[in-house]
């Protein structure tokens, strides 16, 4: 028995050495030496749009919801645990709001009577919470004016579950006119869900508004701005550019409801509060406490494209409400006052300190130019209605800035009448770059990375503002981040990247979601109030925007483009900055796969990089558990003469760099 087991085992081991020996492994050609086009900076890219609490409750990193008591009900968000706020004959004290103004932009304040001595608190529950960090400082700022009595001091605590005290700071109101007060907080613990309390001590009556809390850990330390571990996974992917404010959001439900610009520059304290469209848009997920203080507003967006180093492209309402809603159209008659919002944004962003805008900008705090090249008229409208209001904006944005590449756009699907329209209607009056949209399943990317290849090089350029894989459906809230979705992704970007002469701009869609706060999936960052985490699509987009190169090269495979041959994509570049030929290689196969790439023109240094991004399941993700089970491992690679051989596994993203000689 023993002498017939290893003479199986010695046939079977023939057999596969046999197998082995006469497989054959894929070549792949790169001319290393013959650019095809220029890759564009703006390659790789940002979408932002304030949907998921990523503005408010998200990358704003205000902690008080509704500090200013503007929401629909103004004093959502707040508690009031020992009176009931709609009986104004409680024993220890009343918070009601008061309207002083129907003008302007800050309506309410927040009147508080204290009747008992012993005190009387409101406590602010946050965004789902406020994340505090044990020894962090965390900067209060509140307007008071005492009306009557004598309240004597205010006392401002992080409290925990069941009510422990986390955290202890005072402030002493001493005058009847408004005044703001600074206080700080230094928590003792770390609390994901903890609350801010507010005690008055003494009887009388006194009035706030305006009450902020900020940590002092912002990003570039600035003060109340925004929240560091976002803004750094925004960094680390060396966009090309940052587009926003979205998305929908740019259109409103309503025109009333359509983002206004003008309204969310100047002081923050002036800029109205508006309900956010996305509140209530979903059945799955209403989020009636979502609105938009615009504390992170133009300004701030386009400090953050110059932060991030990216190029900023602002989208504006074309004068077309959501055409999923109530697609209301202003007539064309009274379409001036929209143009002239996109010029006067030009010269709030571009112009001199002696502009009337530029002026607004300087006093901002930033006197010098933001350098905008891009504007984007509207979102993703569709129909004989854009096209004609395009027509309007195209005119004058070009007669007073043509400098001004103009972002137009195709609707909000890849296919199909509308869609056909536009990129024909755009064509004819040379539009400069076209945005399409594509939410659609894994197999769609995978089988549409030659989309671009027929492309007319000589028409518009194309944007592709908003991708996402979806594992079930637009919209559904099951879709989920996986693996496929992820690589999938990755495969239709080596077209994207093989087409670089049409395509110009790309950006995953949405950016940003909260863990609780959501109504969008699947998205690219995933954060709760204290940490957050890139999905494998976050990945995915880090490693081809911070491997982008300067140059396209061809990369084939029997002459052709690797286009899904044996389930595998590819892309190559040249990066003079870094003297370096980065290859791109995508394998959707479950099985792993030998490749011996050619490399033609140019002479290498032996010692090389090479990064994986790779998972067994195409189901897996990642999570708040598991926040890297799915990203990069990058090694160093030898290369052995003129070709570079290398193995990639199943299902992966394989980014191979070599140095030039």
């Amino acid at each position: 028995m023993k002498t017939n087991l290893i003479t199986k085992i010695t046939l079977c081991g023939l057999l596969l050495n046999g197998i082995y020996a006469n497989a054959q492994k894929t070549t792949l050609e790169v001319n290393t030496s013959n650019t095809i086009t220029k890759i564009q900076p703006t390659m790789y890219g940002i979408f932002f749009e304030d949907i998921n609490f990523a503005a408010d409750g998200g990358l704003y990193a205000e902690m008080v919801k509704n500090r200013s008591f503007e929401f629909d009900d103004p004093l959502m968000g707040w508690k009031q645990p020992k009176s009931d706020r709609h009986n104004f004959n409680t024993e220890s004290g009343i918070a009601v709001p008061v309207q002083f103004s129907k003008k302007g932009t800050n309506h309410n304040y927040c009147r508080i009577t204290v009747k008992d001595a012993k005190g009387y608190e409101i406590i602010n529950e946050g965004f789902r919470g406020m994340g505090i960090k044990s020894g962090a400082k965390y900067n209060l700022t509140l307007k008071a004016s005492k009306e009557a009595g004598n309240i004597s001091k205010i006392i401002i605590q992080f409290i925990g579950k069941d009510n422990k005290i986390l955290g202890e700071t005072s402030i002493v109101p001493t005058t009847s006119d408004w005044k703001e007060y600074t206080a700080q907080l230094i928590p003792n613990a770390t609390e994901a869900k903890a609350k801010l309390r507010f005690t008055f001590e003494g009887t009388g009556t006194i009035d706030l508004d305006m009450i902020s809390l900020f940590p002092e850990d912002t990003w570039n330390n600035r003060k109340n701005g925004l929240r560091k571990d976002l803004v750094q996974l925004l960094y680390d992917m060396k966009p090309g550019f940052l587009r926003f404010p979205g998305g929908c959001i740019v259109e409103g439900r309503t025109l009333v409801e359509r983002y206004q610009w003008k309204k969310t520059v100047g002081q923050v304290d002036d800029r109205e509060i508006l309900v956010n469209r996305w509140n209530m848009e979903f059945g799955h997920k209403p989020t009636p406490d979502y609105f938009q203080s615009f504390g992170l507003g133009f300004y701030e967006y386009f400090q953050l494209s110059e932060d991030i180093g990216a190029s900023p492209l602002p989208i504006l309402s074309c004068g077309m409400a959501c055409q999923f809603n109530t697609g209301e159209l202003v007539p064309m008659d009274q379409l001036d006052p929209y143009v002239q919002d996109a010029i006067d944004l030009i010269e709030f962003a571009n112009g001199s300190v002696d502009t009337p805008w530029g002026k607004v900008r300087a006093n901002m705090g930033h006197p010098k130019p933001f350098n905008l090249k891009f504007i984007g008229v509207g979102n993703e409208q569709w129909g004989t209605d854009y096209i004609e209001r395009y027509k309007v904006f195209e005119k004058a944005i070009k007669a007073k800035h043509p400098e001004i590449t103009i972002v137009s756009g195709s609707g909000p699907f890849p296919e199909g009448d509308y869609f056909e329209y536009a990129q024909s209607e755009l064509k004819k009056l040379n539009a400069e770059i076209i945005d399409e949209h594509y939410y659609k399943d894994p197999k769609w990317f995978r089988e549409n990375a030659t989309r671009y290849d027929n492309y007319d090089r000589k028409g518009p350029k194309i944007f592709a503002g908003e991708y996402a894989a979806q594992t079930v459906a637009i919209a559904s809230p099951e879709n989920k981040n996986s693996w496929e979705c992820a690589f999938s992704e990755a495969a239709f970007m080596t077209g994207m990247e093989r087409n670089a002469e049409v395509v110009h701009l790309t950006s995953y869609a949405p950016l940003f979601a909260h863990e609780e706060g959501w109504q969008w999936t699947p998205d690219m960052i995933w954060f709760n109030n204290l940490e957050s985490f890139g999905t494998p699509n976050y990945y995915v987009q880090k490693l081809f925007a911070n491997n982008k190169g300067t140059d396209l090269l061809a990369i084939t495979k029997n002459g052709k483009a690797v286009t899904g041959q044996n389930d595998l994509f590819a892309s190559a570049v040249k990066d003079v900055n870094t003297k370096e030929v980065i290859v791109k290689v995508v394998n959707t196969s479950a099985k792993a796969q030998d490749l011996n790439i050619d490399l033609k023109g140019s002479k290498f240094q032996s010692k090389g990089t090479v990064i994986m991004l790779t998972s067994p399941n195409t189901t897996d993700e990642n999570s708040f558990a598991s926040p890297k089970k799915i990203s990069p491992k990058e090694s160093e690679y030898t290369l052995k003469g003129e070709k570079a051989s290398l193995s990639v596994p199943a299902y992966s993203v394989t980014v191979l760099k070599l140095k030039l000689k």
